[in-house]
């Protein structure tokens, strides 16, 4: 038995080791860099035109963050600062874009989200007094996908007959009747639908003949394919069957399909499904259509372009305008 003495003193050496690992994690806790959150977004009155902008540096001119960061395909960013920053803290955050006004951001550091908005280079407003602008009008996004399509081409139909003999003792030389009792006889169909078809609703039918004393021995036929098979069984008179089913074919087709993209001021969304091939944008110029054809990183003369691929495939457009072009 261990004495009272001793089970203090292990008591004591364990709460002290507890005590120990929070503190260690604490002090971890404590100094881990602070990760200021936010998202830039275009500045305008109205909401739907507020649109995200990607690729915006993100920067701390005061050195206190960890690395300068871009804003994502959403908009959004995520900078770190320097274990020795604090909550509360004054930071400043600069802001850069091509297409925007550099903006410098101060605040005092906190766990809020942070919405940044920037000022295009080139407004609506500006657009709309330069009579030099081009036009682009009547935006139609075209793409193509594959579908497999099946379509019914005919029929297949055969007669075959089971020849035998009614009352005729089977004296167990197979083929047998089900009972063992009277001899019987066997007989096999074949249909083939030909090279890239395939047989659905096979059915075969007894059409002449004793058929009460037949059964479908084999069937191969109910499950399609494009050979199929039936093998009878008939221990009376000769008996007569149908054999038919439809026959269908499938190939590959490619179907052109198109979409409209949502324009709100200088900037146009749309969404294209895993399956698009080939999309191209198709678009008034000043009066004339001028096809754009979309490649893996879209490039357009008159807008730049940002893509996102979804956890499904499918990607996200949002394109800008470029200064010297308008929607109308």
């Amino acid at each position: 038995m261990l004495s009272n003495r001793k089970i203090t003193i292990i008591g004591l050496v364990g709460i002290i080791a507890a005590a120990v690992i929070i503190g260690v994690r604490a002090r971890r806790h404590l100094f881990q860099p602070i990760v200021l959150r936010g998202a830039v977004i275009k500045q305008d009155t109205d909401a739907r035109k507020q649109s995200p902008i990607a690729n915006v540096i993100v920067s701390s001119p005061d050195g206190l963050a960890l690395r300068d960061v871009k804003t994502d395909f959403s908009g959004g960013f995520a900078i770190a600062f320097r274990r020795s920053v604090r909550m509360g803290q004054p930071i400043r955050l600069s802001f850069q874009h091509p297409d925007f006004q550099p903006l410098d951001f101060k605040d005092k550091l906190s766990d809020k989200l942070y919405v940044i908005t920037m000022v295009p280079l080139h407004g609506e407003v500006e657009a709309a007094h330069n009579q030099t602008e081009v036009k682009v009008g009547n935006v139609m996004v075209r793409y193509s996908t594959q579908t497999m399509r099946t379509e019914s081409v005919g029929s297949a139909v055969k007669t075959f007959q089971v020849i035998n003999s009614a009352n005729l003792p089977c004296h167990n030389q197979q083929p047998c009747s089900p009972d063992g009792k009277w001899k019987a006889q066997v007989s096999s169909a074949t249909l083939d639908a030909g090279h890239g078809n395939v047989f659905r609703d096979a059915r075969v039918t007894c059409i002449a003949g004793p058929c009460a004393f037949t059964r479908i021995d084999t069937d191969n036929f109910t499950r399609g394919g494009r050979v199929i098979d039936v093998t009878v069984r008939d221990w009376s008179d000769t008996t007569t069957f149908l054999f038919q089913a439809e026959v269908f074919h499938s190939q590959l087709d490619n179907i052109v399909r198109r979409t409209y993209p949502v324009i709100f001021g200088r900037s146009m969304n749309f969404t294209l499904p895993s399956m698009a091939v080939g999309p191209s944008i198709e678009a008034d110029m000043n009066g004339g259509l001028i096809v754009f054809p979309l490649g893996p990183i879209p490039i357009l003369s008159w807008a730049s372009c940002q893509v996102r691929v979804e956890k499904n495939e499918s990607k996200d457009y949002r394109c800008e305008l470029k200064p010297g072009y308008d929607f109308r």
